[in-house]
C-alpha cells in the first residue's frame, strides 16, 4: 500500500496518445489526485491502529523523607502498573481493525463514484463528437444544395428567395457546429483533471461507444458504500461493548520498596529496607458510564437504520438504470431501424424532385431537418443508454476491482 501511494505521488508524465473508453477506469485510479489524496485516509486509520488496545505506561514513583524527631530519614520507590479487569484492550483493537475496513472501503466508494463520473464525461464527449460528424455532414449537403440553388437562380431558373433559404440553412448548421463546440471544450476541461492531464495537453477519447447490449443481472449488495455501512453498523456495535467495558475502571498494582533507617542507641542508627506490594480498586458508585453507553447504543441504531435505508436506495437506482437502458434500447432501434431509413428514402425523392423542379426548396429542407433530428435522436438514445449503463453498473458497484 506505501509502495502505490509513494508511486501515486510521482507528477503525471505529459499525455498526446488517444484514451479508449475502456481504459478510463485504470487512469482514474492511477491518476485522478483526489483519490491519490484519499488513500491516505487509510494510512491515517492504520495509524491510529498502532496505538490502540494497548496498556498504559507503568508509572514509577519517589518518596523522600527527612530525618525529624519522630522518624529517621527514609526513602521509598515504587512501581505502578494498571490493568483493566474488562475487555476493552481486546475492543479497541479490534474497533480499530474494523475503522482500517471502513476507511478502505471508503476509498472504493470514492473510486467508484470518481469512475462513474469521468466514464460518463467520456461517453458524452464520443456522443457530441458524433453529433458534430452528423452535423458537418448535413452542412456539407446543406452547402452542395446552397450551390445548386445559387447556380440555377442565376441561370433564372429558380427562384433568389430559393437560393438565399438555402444559404440560410447551411450557416444554421454551422453555427449548431459551433455550439457543440462550446461543450466540447466545456467536457474536456472537467475530464482532463479527473484524468491527470494538463489543461495544454491534448486528449482524444478513441473508439465508438460499444454495441446497445443489456448487462446480465448484478448483485448490489457488494456495492463499496453498502459494505461501508454494514462495517460502520458493526463497528458501532463495538463501540456499544466497548463503553459498557468502560464501566469498570482498571486496577493498578504496583510495589514499593526502599531503605530505612532505625535508631538504636544515642546517635547509632540501624539501616534496614523494606518491599511491599499496593493494590488499588476503584469502586463504581457514582460513574457506571450510563452517558457513554446510552450515545453509543443510539448511534448504533442509527447506523442499523441507515444500513437498511441505503440498501433499498441502491436497490431502486440499479432498477431504474436498468429500466433506463431497456426503454432507450428499444428507442434506438426502433428509430434507427424503422423510421430512418423511410426518412432517408423520402429526402432522396424530395431533392430529385427539387432538381426537377417537381417541389419546392421548402419542402426539401423540411425533409431533410426531420431526417436530422431522426439521427441526432438516434445519437441521443445510444448515448444515453451508455450514459444509464454506468449508472446500473456504479449502482451495483461493477467498477470495483
Amino acid at each position: 500500500m506505501l509502495r502505490l501511494i509513494l508511486l501515486s505521488c510521482l507528477p503525471a508524465t505529459g499525455f498526446a496518445a488517444g484514451l479508449p473508453l475502456a481504459e478510463i477506469p485504470a487512469r482514474v485510479r492511477s491518476h485522478h489526485p483526489m483519490l491519490k489524496a484519499a488513500w491516505f485516509t487509510i494510512e491515517e486509520a492504520r495509524g491510529r491502529q498502532l496505538g490502540s488496545g494497548r496498556l498504559a505506561n507503568p508509572r514509577l514513583g519517589f518518596d523522600y523523607r527527612t530525618e525529624s524527631r519522630l522518624s529517621p530519614t527514609a526513602g521509598e520507590f515504587s512501581f505502578e502498573q494498571s490493568f483493566p479487569v474488562t475487555r476493552r484492550l481486546r475492543l479497541e483493537k479490534q474497533l480499530s481493525a474494523q475503522l482500517v475496513a471502513a476507511a478502505e472501503l471508503e476509498v472504493r466508494d470514492v473510486e467508484r463514484r470518481l469512475i462513474a463520473e469521468a466514464r460518463g464525461f467520456a461517453v458524452e464527449l464520443i456522443a457530441l463528437d458524433q453529433q458534430r460528424a452528423l452535423r458537418q455532414q448535413q452542412g456539407g449537403l446543406a452547402t452542395k444544395l446552397s450551390e445548386f440553388a445559387r447556380n440555377r437562380a442565376e441561370k433564372g431558373e429558380f427562384s433568389p428567395l430559393d437560393a438565399a433559404q438555402a444559404q440560410l440553412d447551411a450557416q444554421r448548421l454551422i453555427v449548431e457546429g459551433k455550439k457543440l463546440d462550446t461543450q466540447r471544450a466545456r467536457l474536456l476541461g472537467q475530464l482532463k483533471p479527473m484524468l491527470g492531464i494538463a489543461p495544454q495537453e491534448n486528449l482524444t477519447i478513441t473508439g465508438g461507444l460499444p454495441e446497445l447490449v443489456m448487462p446480465g443481472l448484478i448483485p448490489w449488495q457488494q456495492r463499496a458504500d453498502y459494505r461501508l455501512s454494514q462495517s460502520r453498523t458493526q463497528a458501532a456495535q463495538t463501540d456499544v461493548e466497548l463503553a459498557r467495558s468502560k464501566r469498570l475502571q482498571d486496577v493498578s498494582v504496583g510495589v514499593v520498596g526502599g531503605p530505612e533507617q532505625q535508631h538504636v542507641q544515642g546517635s547509632n542508627y540501624q539501616r534496614t529496607g523494606y518491599i511491599g506490594f499496593r493494590v488499588s480498586i476503584p469502586l463504581p458508585f457514582w460513574n457506571r458510564n450510563q452517558g457513554e453507553i446510552a450515545e453509543k447504543n443510539a448511534s448504533a441504531g442509527r447506523q442499523r437504520l441507515e444500513t437498511v435505508a441505503l440498501g433499498k436506495q441502491i436497490a431502486s437506482e440499479a432498477d431504474t438504470a436498468r429500466k433506463e437502458m431497456q426503454a432507450n434500447v428499444d428507442l434506438a432501434r426502433e428509430t434507427r431501424d424503422k423510421l430512418l431509413p423511410l426518412v432517408i428514402e423520402q429526402t432522396g425523392k424530395l431533392e430529385k424532385a427539387y432538381e426537377s423542379g417537381q417541389t419546392d426548396l421548402l419542402t426539401v429542407l423540411r425533409a431533410r431537418d426531420q431526417r436530422l433530428q431522426l439521427e441526432a435522436a438516434t445519437l441521443d438514445a445510444v448515448r444515453d443508454f451508455h450514459l444509464a449503463r454506468i449508472r446500473y453498473e456504479s449502482a451495483t458497484g461493477a467498477t470495483q476491482p
